[in-house]
């Protein structure tokens, strides 16, 4: 298990000079305009917090996700606590803590048989445990997205990524997994984050990441718990 934590307090403190630098003279700016100025930046640092960990869909879902101040960071402390029970929880995936989100990603060779889209048995034992805790923490929302290398068509490597999120999909929604919380996509070869130019980096490639973010409940508790 790799495990990877973003601190908040890190991300906080790159938005504080970002804004310095950048804000320091926009007296003349509405409120809307500094606030979409501020959400740009904080997009723009969590994107490259996260690097090549992740697909554009996935780091998409993540800043999209976010509400930031004191509210974000209520949701960050239960986000933290989730990702390191996944830490323990589920053998073989790459957990990665984003503040306000949780990246999950797991190499496709340990959900599935190469070319295929049906579930191992070991597979199967990875979801029950991530269904489990997803059980546990109802309030959020959970994009699951498969992914491939680029060996092979389009069209067959769109559907076989679908195909991949779907099965997993439909594992954990058999496992109590609300089915209204979980979305899919399928990007196929469309968005590496490795070269296709060896094994070990088309490996990388061929992956399911799941994305977990707060929903709107989560983040209506959070912004009362911020006023209080």
């Amino acid at each position: 298990m790799k495990t990877n934590k973003l601190k908040i307090t890190t991300l906080s403190l790159a938005l504080i000079l970002a804004t310095a630098s950048i804000l320091p003279s926009c007296k003349s700016l509405s409120k809307t305009q500094k606030g979409a100025g501020i959400g740009a930046i904080a997009g723009g640092a969590l994107g490259a917090l996260i690097g090549k960990k992740a697909g554009n869909t996935a780091v998409g879902a993540l800043i999209g996700g976010a509400i930031g101040g004191t509210a974000g960071a209520f949701i960050g402390r239960k986000m933290d606590r989730q990702a390191k029970e996944l830490e323990t929880a589920i053998p073989g995936a790459e957990v990665t803590s984003t503040g306000e989100g949780i990246l999950v990603k797991f190499d496709s060779g340990i959900l599935f048989a190469f070319g295929k889209a049906e579930l191992t048995d070991a597979a199967k034992q990875n979801i029950d445990n991530l269904a489990a805790s997803l059980n546990k923490y109802p309030d959020t929302n959970i994009r699951v997205i498969g992914h491939t290398d680029a060996i092979g068509s389009d069209m067959v490597n769109n559907k076989l990524s679908l195909e991949r999120a779907s099965s997993v999909r439909t594992y954990a929604a058999s496992k109590g997994v609300n089915f209204s919380r979980l979305k899919i996509d399928g990007k196929g070869k469309s968005e590496p984050i490795a070269s296709n130019d060896t094994e070990e980096d088309r490996a990388k490639n061929r992956r399911v990441e799941i994305v977990i973010t707060a929903n709107e409940k989560m983040k209506a508790e959070a912004k009362t718990e911020a006023t209080k």
